[in-house]
């Protein structure tokens, strides 16, 4: 039988090989064919989990939201086409398909697809923690990626560079790769755009948290979610504390 872990990951990337596809062959452009991707993919996606795993409760960034998930024991949260701005401009690969799976208030599989770069990130086969001693040592040459369009102001005042990306996808697997030291966002985003990510994350031993050190909680009524932290496990505290003055320093 298929495994939660497999199954994200064989949908997150069959998704984002038909909105390959799609991006190829429509004649739409712009806003149009970020909403002809979001449509597709999120058809897809309903209509094999309905097929493989027909008991689970299911939340979309596309779909209706039914509340009957809240007594669900299991969930799937996906993100259709996380990075739809990206998607939508020619030639940019920073975009990719969300697909996770929460159980009894844990994430416990999930896939990040990012088709542009021909590469799934899964908890099937999770990546290894990427090295953070370098970092470690010389906090200065710490990359840190943002938001391309809305990176909080205070992140200017935290050490290293800054890195702006586009979908929250993307960010993380930025980190999970090593490609970036970490992913801090402030300003908002909901459940479907990082449970994904945080499942791929935290499978691979990486550090995952509100920026206070709080944990990120799932399946809640609202869906939204103010903030998020992600790197290395070595990294966590200097990051934490790092956050911490500089966010104090912008109020002051």
């Amino acid at each position: 039988m298929t495994t939660d872990g497999e199954l994200a990951s064989a949908l997150a990337e069959e998704a984002g090989q038909r909105l390959l596809t799609l991006r190829a062959s429509a004649t739409a452009t712009g806003k149009d064919l970020g909403k002809a991707g979001d449509r597709m993919s999120h058809e897809f996606l309903m209509a094999e989990l309905a097929r493989a795993r027909p008991a689970d409760a299911v939340l979309s960034e596309e779909g209706k939201d039914d509340i009957a998930r809240l007594t669900a024991d299991r969930v799937w949260i996906v993100d259709p086409l996380d990075g739809t701005r990206e998607y939508s401009e020619d030639g940019r690969t920073d975009w990719a398909v969300h697909v996770a799976l929460w159980e009894r208030g844990e994430l416990t599989a999930g896939a990040v697809a990012l088709p542009a770069q021909d590469k799934v990130l899964s908890t099937a086969q999770p990546p290894a923690a990427p090295d953070a001693a370098k970092a470690q040592a010389d906090p200065g040459s710490l990359r840190i990626v943002v938001s391309r369009t809305r990176a909080p102001e205070f992140t200017k005042r935290l050490p290293g560079t800054l890195v702006p990306l586009g979908s929250a996808g993307a960010k993380a697997a930025a980190v999970i790769t090593g490609e970036a030291d970490a992913y801090v966002h402030d300003g908002g985003q909901y459940e479907w755009d990082s449970a994904a990510p945080v499942a791929v994350a935290l499978a691979a031993g990486l550090h995952v948290s509100r920026l206070d050190g709080a944990k990120l909680e799932y399946n809640q009524a609202d869906p939204w979610l103010p903030d998020i932290l992600m790197c290395p496990a070595p990294l966590a505290g200097l990051l934490l504390s790092a956050v911490e003055a500089a966010r104090g320093a912008e109020r002051e």
